[in-house]
């Protein structure tokens, strides 16, 4: 087994000490250390004088293994800062067992390092360090010793730096830990390429098979770079290269996080090349074998000088069904080359690091697609009925973005009326989001047959039994009227709404809480508040006031302070605007402060005026569509829409005939006068008119045809006690209210 050399002759002291780094963990130094001149230093300088700074000679790993690798060092996301000053004002100088102060006794390394170049020796990886002059075990330890300590070092390493990979979430965080876990222990530098685009499942490239650099990472020379501006991009690689054509990483710039070292930024796997064969097999490769020779010049390009000897290890990172990337280590010149274990360790980081990136790519794809599911569930836009203003938001649970199942709705219903919703399923998975569709799909049909509020509880409580016995959801259904300014509202186990009056006070509503959805055998119960105009109700879900920072009462309260304090500043006259409302309502997140998705659903309450509505009964007589003309033209001639006077009793003695034919009991005739006028013709007949076109001998069946070309909309919706017939004329130069 081939031993590190050390810039250090003589027996390696036992014992070392640990210096605090900045950042927290501390850095052990061997109690030899080699000095390296200062920058602008006289060369002869000994290593107590002023202006040397002491280099760690050999680093066991177990200290840095345990860290991560490092990982708290400040700064190692950009690069790595391998060696801190042994020696510092108030920390006494490392003691070998007998006492002695440990001094340098290699004065030709002292000089061999020069400013910006690294330590003559680097911190040994695996623990123990060998005389450069026989190779032979330090300090007089039996080889066999020797070689136990340093394969468990070696494991020790490679189990940290797994657990440190295994940390990751997504795919960058994952490619960091292998950088941070590897960069200086292991390596000096590395290189990380992922396909792209990368795989998914059992896709199928359909293109050329391409490598991008996805991040690299490199050790901080241990003299600080005052005038980075002398260092930059330009700097001619064959110069670095040196006369030898080795590449010297001493040379080279500082690596940050992507993009200083000499490799191209893409590749091009060709099927049959060079690079195609390495990555197939299982195991890493060392730079200098024949197979990495002719790979690693299309990884990282034909114009950049490759590593001598055993200084590169190219190792294929291999997914569950296929290659997704390669990963390349790199050593200085200085430091001791890799050895055939060193591959066992490469192949280990490359295997975690694949696997991990696979599971990160197959989250990412399912979260995705859970939340494109969930989104196309959610309506696109809300609708604008007459008396009300809507607005929503909806936020997915932060930073790991889990799809939950998290809905609102808002249905318009006859009468000028309109049904608000907001749900939320337990849990989150795609399974959520599916189930949270069938659910809304199921308020949206019940809200069109014109049930209660608490009967379309218990029909959804069923429709979720169906689902399975774990198939629970939280509902909240609330009917707005805006003729008689009341609001029907029912709930299942779902946080109360706020209502924020125009006065600026803000009152949580007093609703029975009811049982989730899913749990059957439960009854309902329904209360009717008031709904005055120009207040606001907010309906929301669990992740706007729930978080492990506060629980779900303390939430509900800080949001109606919330809402109370922004009517206030917006003034006691007018309540605030509905969207900047929503907005600020989302401002009382703190950061992080988010671990559910949030639904939210705001509703203005404008109403209609007593004044603009007209109502009449009809009995199912003959008389009935003359009757309905002449108090038509009255309502309009009260609200001065005399010029749609023609209109308005052809299209009323259509739709009123066409009631009282199939009527039993009295017609209802009502005209609504807001953005538009309104008419609504309602029978206890359920048949829906269908409209037809008629023959040139038929007597009827133009009547919905004039209906369909004279007004602005119509539509028929069907009752528990038989249906509405309704349609919409323009206001002569009116404009929109809203």
């Amino acid at each position: 087994m081939t031993e590190y050399p050390t810039s250090q002759e003589g027996p390696q002291p036992a014992a070392a000490t640990a210096t605090p780094v900045p950042g927290g963990s501390a850095v052990p130094f061997a109690s030899g250390a080699a000095a390296v001149p200062a920058p602008g230093a006289p060369a002869g300088a000994g290593p107590d004088q002023p202006g040397r700074r002491a280099v760690p000679v050999a680093a066991p790993l177990v200290a840095a293994a345990a860290t991560g690798g490092g990982t708290d060092e400040p700064g190692h996301g950009k690069a790595a800062v391998p060696a801190v000053e042994a020696t510092r004002p108030g920390i006494p100088p490392a003691r070998d067992p007998d006492g002695g102060a440990a001094r340098n006794a290699a004065g030709a390394a002292d000089t061999a390092a020069g400013p910006g170049a690294f330590p003559a020796a680097m911190p040994d990886p695996y623990g123990t360090a060998g005389s450069a002059g026989d190779g032979g075990p330090a300090g007089g330890q039996p080889a066999g010793d020797t070689a136990a300590r340093r394969e468990g070092d070696r494991l020790r390493f490679v189990g940290a730096a797994t657990r440190r990979i295994a940390r990751g979430i997504d795919l960058d965080e994952i490619v960091l830990g292998l950088c941070r876990a590897t960069v200086p222990t292991f390596s000096d530098a590395i290189l990380v390429y992922l396909r792209d685009p990368l795989p998914v499942g059992d896709e199928r490239p359909v293109g050329p098979v391409v490598l991008r650099l996805r991040r690299t990472d490199r050790l901080r020379p241990i003299d600080d770079l005052t005038d980075l501006g002398t260092i930059g991009a330009g700097m001619d690689l064959a110069g670095a290269a040196g006369a030898t054509g080795e590449l010297d990483f001493s040379q080279l710039p500082l690596l940050g996080p992507q993009g200083d070292l000499p490799a191209a930024e893409l590749c091009e796997i060709r099927p049959g090349g060079a690079l195609a064969e390495v990555l197939r097999g299982v195991r890493p490769v060392f730079g200098s074998s024949a197979a990495a020779k002719a790979a690693l010049p299309e990884l990282l390009g034909v114009d950049h000088p490759l590593p001598r000897g055993n200084r590169a290890v190219l190792a294929p990172l291999r997914g569950r069904r296929r290659v997704i990337g390669a990963a390349v280590f790199l050593r200085s010149p200085e430091r001791p080359a890799f050895e055939q274990n060193d591959l066992l360790v490469a192949a280990q980081l490359a295997t975690h690091t694949a696997l991990g990136i696979d599971k990160a790519v197959l989250y990412g794809r399912e979260a995705y697609i859970a939340d494109e599911l969930q989104r196309t569930m959610l309506p696109d836009s809300l609708p604008q009925p007459t008396g009300v203003r809507l607005a929503s938001r909806y936020l997915p649970a932060a930073e790991t973005a889990r799809v939950g199942g998290d809905w609102y709705d808002a249905i318009p219903l006859p009468g000028s009326r309109v049904a608000l919703v907001v749900g939320d399923v337990m849990g989150h998975s795609m399974t959520s989001a599916a189930i949270m569709g069938q659910l809304r799909t199921t308020a949206q049909t019940l809200a069109q047959l014109d049930l209660p509020p608490a009967e379309v509880l218990h029909h959804l409580d069923e429709q979720a039994q169906r689902l399975g016995s774990d198939r629970m959801a939280t509902c909240l259904y609330a009917v707005y009227d805006p003729v008689s300014h009341r609001i029907t509202i029912a709930n299942a186990g779902h946080p109360p709404p706020v209502l924020l009056h125009l006065g600026g006070r803000a009152e949580v509503l007093r609703v029975p809480p009811g049982a989730p959805i899913g749990v059957g055998g439960v009854d309902f119960e329904a209360v009717e508040l008031d709904a005055p105009a120009g207040a606001t109700l907010l309906l929301y879900t669990d992740g706007l006031v729930e978080s492990r920072l506060r629980d779900v009462w303390t939430g509900i309260e800080q949001l109606r302070e919330r809402l109370a304090t922004t009517a206030q500043l917006t003034g006691l006259d007018h309540p605030p605007p509905l969207e900047a409302l929503c907005d600020d309502v989302l401002d009382m997140l703190g950061p992080g402060d988010r671990d559910d998705d949030i639904a939210l659903l705001a509703a203005r309450f404008d109403g209609i005026a007593p004044s603009d509505v007209a109502y009449w009964f009809l009995d199912p007589e003959e008389t009935a569509p003359g009757r309905a003309r002449r108090f038509a033209r009255r309502a309009l001639t009260r609200w001065g829409l005399e010029e749609l006077s023609d209109s308005l009793e052809l299209l009323v003695s259509e739709v009123v005939t066409n009631a009282v034919r199939y009527a039993e009991r009295p017609v209802t005739l009502r005209l609504l006068r807001t953005d538009v006028l309104r008419c609504e013709v309602g029978d206890d007949s359920p048949q829906l008119p269908r409209q037809r076109r008629a023959r040139d001998t038929d007597e009827g069946g133009r009547g919905l045809f004039l209906v369909n070309r004279l007004t602005r909309r119509w539509g028929a919706t069907r009752l528990s006690s038989g249906k509405v017939v309704w349609f919409e004329l323009a206001l002569p130069g009116a404009h929109e209210r809203r």
